[in-house]
């Protein structure tokens, strides 16, 4: 079965309205039990000043399997102590917390990420890492996983972190529903550094490598090379490799890699093709180099994947 049903989003004052309609979004649906809480039932403010009604209070956070820690504008003032001691006891009984931006600060904030690696927004990287010099900060991260702690970086990029916990727990088959219902991609390859200000002029060479990317999500079956790739966006090999990297964070190699091992979790979960023919259709030539690039990534054999989502 997966790890989570009960999902419990904490909101702090001043909650994110963009931080809410996330988790809602994604949690607010069939599968999930999923509810809204705060230090106390009551009125709550967001961030744009509009009143929130909050049913619950931390006695919410008991019996959920995941608490997802919200962003706040004021994150930057001492939580109370009844709050970070119903998020201890919560991790110690075996919950999952996830949080992103400036939700992380929470998390932090009752010494659950002491000697671990965590992220947030880019932009809040150096504040979290001096207010909580025991936490290993890594800002170029859209999301990091440490098991049953999970930090996300900013902004958007909790739509990142929230389909990564449902692929991981569910299977990339759930997390691709949901994200062709948001209409977003369910996998962004690359990290925060793509999002430092230095913006990539926008012109003919952008729409023609966005045709590309489409493209070639398009054909993951067929042998291509970055050779290929460069040419059909009419560009030279290392004017290609540099834009696309600026775009998507990622290498030509790596995305490709990332994008045929995403399609073939999806197909190993929802249908009873052969793994090799499964190999060929994501773009390799054998079986035997498909199972070693797929087990690199899962920690299992294409085989024993298909297995563990097939009970779940």
């Amino acid at each position: 079965m997966p790890m989570f049903r009960s999902v419990a989003a904490y909101a702090p004052q001043g909650v994110t309205a963009l931080g809410l309609g996330i988790v809602n979004e994604i949690f607010c649906r069939p599968g999930f039990d999923f509810a809204l809480c705060a230090e106390r039932p009551g009125m709550l403010r967001t961030d744009l000043g509009l009143p929130l009604p909050v049913e619950h209070g931390l006695d919410r956070l008991a019996d959920a399997d995941l608490i997802l820690a919200l962003p706040g504008v004021e994150f930057r003032a001492d939580p109370a102590q009844a709050v970070l001691a119903a998020l201890r006891a919560a991790y110690g009984r075996g919950a999952m917390i996830a949080a992103h931006c400036v939700g992380v600060f929470l998390p932090a904030a009752a010494g659950l990420l002491d000697g671990l690696e965590a992220t947030t927004h880019w932009r809040f990287a150096a504040d979290l890492a001096a207010r909580h010099p025991a936490v290993r900060v890594r800002p170029e991260s859209l999301y990091v996983d440490q098991g049953r702690l999970v930090t996300g970086a900013g902004a958007l990029a909790g739509v990142d972190l929230c389909l990564y916990l449902i692929r991981r727990e569910y299977g990339a088959a759930h997390a691709n529903a949901i994200a062709r219902d948001l209409v977003t991609v369910p996998y962004r390859s690359g990290g925060q550094l793509q999002y430092l200000p230095a913006p990539v002029p926008a012109g003919a060479d952008d729409v023609r490598l966005s045709e590309v990317i489409a493209w070639a999500r398009a054909n993951l079956g067929r042998r291509l090379s970055v050779d290929d790739l460069a040419a059909r966006a009419l560009m030279s090999r290392r004017s290609f490799a540099r834009r696309f990297k600026a775009a998507t964070g990622a290498t030509p190699h790596a995305w490709l890699l990332t994008q045929r091992l995403n399609l073939a979790e999806e197909l190993l979960e929802t249908t009873d093709l052969p793994v090799e023919s499964i190999a060929h259709q994501v773009g390799y030539a054998g079986a035997a180099v498909f199972r070693e690039q797929f087990a690199l990534r899962r920690g299992v054999p294409p085989r024993d994947y298909r297995r563990a989502f097939r009970q779940r």
